[in-house]
């Protein structure tokens, strides 16, 4: 029995690296009865060829599927595509909620600057990153933080995840595509969920998304809610009611500090929509949501 770390699946079969050496196998027939699919970035053991068991996860993403992140890179342009604050704020949300790290990192901004984005992040305590190509030092803190991490890079379709992948290290050569000038966005390019061993970490190129819905990524409830975004933090045992939503109430210490700056402005109304919409979620899909 040796154990494992699960790379990559395709048509069944899993790529598992172990003791430096790669091994491809399948999973046993087991795993369908439990309803468990073995995915790239599970711990495992496996023998002869077959995957005999999965470590549980800390966490899971379902698009694509990986299991066991540290840490999320969003990949945001400046322009075409433009960027979309709440879609950004509704993944990040996501990610405080499983216990993975989100950093911003800004392409692009040779074509049209963004100060907006790394003023209203830094002040969320969120690392932001602007890709300089000109400069060979830009990749230096973002490949430090990948370095004994399982990482993903994600954003917007047409944004340059591949793209900056290949600045980082140009031997994953990962296929790119030119933006759609009719639907201002990209072609999906990344179609197989894959970890790539790169500076001493591993790293997942997903596919891009145009749209987002929290809830299929984590069920989070009203209440759970304010935790994921951190910078509340030293603001929400301070209104005036125990119960504060932070959406509207009068002496809520939350709402006085994005009113003072303090908490960015767009932050605050992402929280507000989120809130809405966290308010719809019924009893059962709390109840039946799963763990990780």
């Amino acid at each position: 029995m040796a154990a494992g770390l699960i790379l990559a699946c395709l048509g069944g079969v899993y790529t598992v690296e172990s003791g430096g050496q790669l091994f491809e196998c399948k999973a046993r027939g087991v795993f369908r009865k439990k309803e468990l699919s073995p995915v790239a970035g599970d711990r495992c053991e496996f023998e002869d060829g077959v995957i005999t068991s999965v470590e549980e996860r800390k966490n899971s993403i379902i698009r694509p599927p990986l299991a066991n992140l540290d840490v999320m890179f969003f990949v945001v342009s400046t322009r075409e595509p433009f960027p979309n604050l709440l879609i950004l704020d509704k993944f990040i949300a996501v990610c405080v909620y499983k216990g993975i790290t989100p950093v911003v990192v800004l392409t692009k901004n040779d074509l049209e600057q963004n100060t907006e984005i790394p003023l209203i992040y830094g002040k969320t305590g969120i690392r932001v990153f602007v890709c300089d190509y000109e400069n060979d030092d830009f990749s230096a803190p973002i490949k430090e933080m990948i370095r004994g991490r399982i990482c993903a890079f994600t954003g917007n379709t047409g944004v340059g995840k591949s793209t900056l992948l290949n600045r980082l290290s140009p031997s994953l050569e990962l296929e790119t595509s030119h933006i759609s000038k009719k639907l201002g966005r990209g072609r999906h390019t990344t179609r197989v969920s894959r970890l790539y061993p790169l500076f001493g970490g591993y790293v997942a190129d997903t596919p891009g998304f145009s749209t987002f819905e929290t809830e299929q990524y984590a069920v989070i409830s009203p209440e759970e809610l304010p935790a994921c975004f951190e910078e509340f933090s030293p603001f929400t045992d301070k209104c005036r009611f125990r119960d504060c939503t932070h959406t509207k109430e009068k002496g809520c210490a939350v709402i006085a500090a994005a009113e003072e700056g303090i908490i960015p402005r767009s932050r605050h109304e992402s929280y507000k929509v989120m809130f809405e919409e966290a308010r719809e979620i019924k009893p059962w899909d709390l109840k039946n949501r799963p763990n990780v």
